[in-house]
Order: C-alpha cells, then structure tokens, then sequence
C-alpha cells in the first residue's frame, strides 16, 4: 500500500477522505459545513444555490433563471464567505449613526411626574408646565419622552376602563325602516328626537323635537326630562297640531322611545321606525330643526326659565315664525306651510 505523505494527508484532512471526492478541486465551502446548510434561512439557500449555479453558467444565464438583476447577482457575489455561509443572510439596516437622546434625568422625571399627576393629559398640554418648571422642551420631545417610558415600563398609570358593552334591548313593535319604504307625501315619515336645553348655567331640561321629512314642517316641546311616558305625550301633541295625518315616525335607540311611546304608536296604527346604532346622520332633518332651535330661539330667549314660561313660547314661536314665516332653503325659499298650500294641505294648527 502507497504510504501517505503529511502534505497529502493535510489535503485530505482539509477536502475530505471519501474515495469519492475530487480531492484536486476545492468546494465553495468547506466539507464541514455541508450538515450547517439547514441552519440558514431559505432567502440564504436561495442565494447559495445561484452561486453555486453561476459557477457553471454565465452570469446572464443565472440573472434570467432566478430572476435577479446583475447588480444583485454581483452583490452577493462580492458578500459571500465560503468558510461562512452565514455570510449570505440579510443584513441589519439598522442606520450606523444613531440619534442618541439628549434629555437630561431631570427632565424625564419632570415628565413622568406631570404625566402620573395628570394622566389624562397629552404632550400638547404637559410641554406648557414642564416649561414652566425652567425647561427649554419642544412639545415633540416631551411626547418622545412619554413614549420612552412607556416602553420601559417606568410610567404608573391608571388603566383606562373597558366600557361593557350593553346588550341591546328587544323592541316590541320598532323595526329598522325597510328599503323599499317609499316616503313620498308629508306625514310618510316624521323624524322625532331630543336635546338638552341650557339657557342658563344650573338650568337643564329637555327638548323633544319633531320634523316632517318632506315639508321640513316642525313641531317641539319643553319638558324637565326625557322619559317614555312624556315621549308619548309629545307624540299625542304633534299628531292634534299636524295639519297631515303621520303615517310612519323615526327615532333613535334613546329609553325615552321605548316603553309607553312605542305602544302608543302601535295602538295609533303609526309605523315606528328605529334607527342603527351611532347614526344621527340619518336623522338628518329633525338634527337640523334642533340646531335652528338653538340658534334662533334658545340664544335670543329672554323669559322665565320655568316650564309654565317656555313651552308656550317654544309652541308660539314654531308655529308662528319656523312654519309660517321662516324661508327654507330646500324648498325653495318657501316657509312650511306656504310649501303646504302648494300641495293642497290647510294651514298649521295650534
């Protein structure tokens, strides 16, 4: 048997000792690290192997075959280690020069106590005290502060309560208003709603408002709150001060319109309608009357705030002034019940 010299025997070690390796050529990468190629990731293995492709095929050929541009292919050429394929993974982007804060420890326990005392406040409202205290602080910076003790876990708030969600209550005779509902006449569809009334500071009631869809004809009442019972008494008013009958009425999902309310449009044969949850937009005329209330009434009222004061005058005022005075644009700058008279429908009663 040829005896094995020491330099031939370093080149087994170094390439192999199979008898079928190809001791006179050298691989890519070392024998040893053939088991290692599971460890690195497929993005890794894929560039291994149009490496290991181009080596037999021109860089043309390799680009088009893998769907790689030359520069790509030249890249990871020029990054790849034979003796590490670890070498051919994706690199951090992590930028090299890094903005390193400059808050002084003063200034973050400044913050984090303003934050702890008013934990309801954003950076817009903290940055004012904190300069107060003798900061020269940018509202960013003090928002880039919260942000870096949150994430540290340093800053103590409350945590904000989970709101239950509350289960819809079943209606008895309301439904949503179908597609195929067709509101052509007045009275086809009547949206009712309510809204707080503060003349004064201290002074709270309830306004419930009505408006008809078709000839923004309206109608409201004063009361010292929203209850199902006088919901119901509105709706025997507006029904007597109507100068059309009111086949159908929408309204929100408020408690007022639940209860007494809903069974009195029921035993009224007048269709009740209910609106989805968050929807005012949908309400649109009746939100729109509530605002003219607001800003043409309530504003210039000057009376007793009693309800025995009020009321009359809300009722004296809408009959009075919005249905038969005020110009509506929609209509074309008619009043209601001049838009009425046009239909042949008499004039608002009291």
């Amino acid at each position: 048997m040829k005896k094995i010299t020491a330099s031939r025997a370093r080149c087994l070690q170094r390439h192999g000792g199979g008898v079928s390796m190809n001791t006179g050529t050298a691989l890519p990468y070392p024998v040893r690290e053939l088991p290692r190629i599971k460890d690195i990731s497929r993005e890794a293995r894929v560039r291994l192997e149009f490496l290991d492709f181009a080596k037999g095929h021109p860089v043309t050929v390799t680009c088009r075959r893998f769907g790689i541009s030359r520069s790509t292919y030249y890249r990871w050429k020029k990054r790849f280690n034979p003796h590490n394929l670890k070498s051919l993974e994706n690199r951090s982007k992590r930028p090299k020069n890094v903005r390193k804060a400059k808050w002084s420890v003063e200034l973050i326990e400044a913050v984090r106590k303003l934050r702890e005392e008013f934990p309801a406040w954003g950076k817009a409202k903290l940055v004012v005290l904190v300069r107060e205290r003798g900061f020269e602080v940018s509202e960013s910076t003090v928002g880039r502060i919260l942000a870096y003790l949150k994430r540290r876990g340093v800053l103590r708030e409350p945590p904000k309560k989970v709101k239950a969600r509350r289960t819809p209550r079943k209606r008895e005779y309301a439904v949503r208003k179908p597609p195929d509902y067709e509101v052509k006449e007045p009275g086809d569809l009547v949206q009712i709603d309510t809204m707080d009334v503060r003349p004064e500071p201290g002074y709270v009631f309830k306004q419930f408002t009505a408006a008809d869809v078709i000839s923004k004809w309206g109608f409201g009442d004063v009361r010292s709150a929203a209850t199902s019972s006088l919901a119901k008494e509105f709706l025997e008013e507006l029904i007597r001060a109507s100068p059309f009958r009111i086949e159908g009425v929408q309204v929100d999902g408020g408690s007022e319109f639940f209860g007494e309310f809903e069974r009195a449009c029921k035993e009224l044969g007048i269709r009740l309608f209910t609106l989805p949850p968050r929807s005012p937009k949908l309400n649109g005329v009746v939100e729109r009357l509530n605002r003219t209330f607001q800003e043409e009434f309530w504003a210039c009222y000057d009376g007793d705030l009693t309800l025995q004061a009020m009321r009359p005058a809300l009722k004296d005022w809408t009959m009075e002034v919005y249905n038969e005075l005020r110009p509506h644009q929609s209509l074309g700058y008619m009043s209601p019940a001049r838009y009425l008279e046009t239909l042949g429908i008499g004039r608002c009663v009291a």
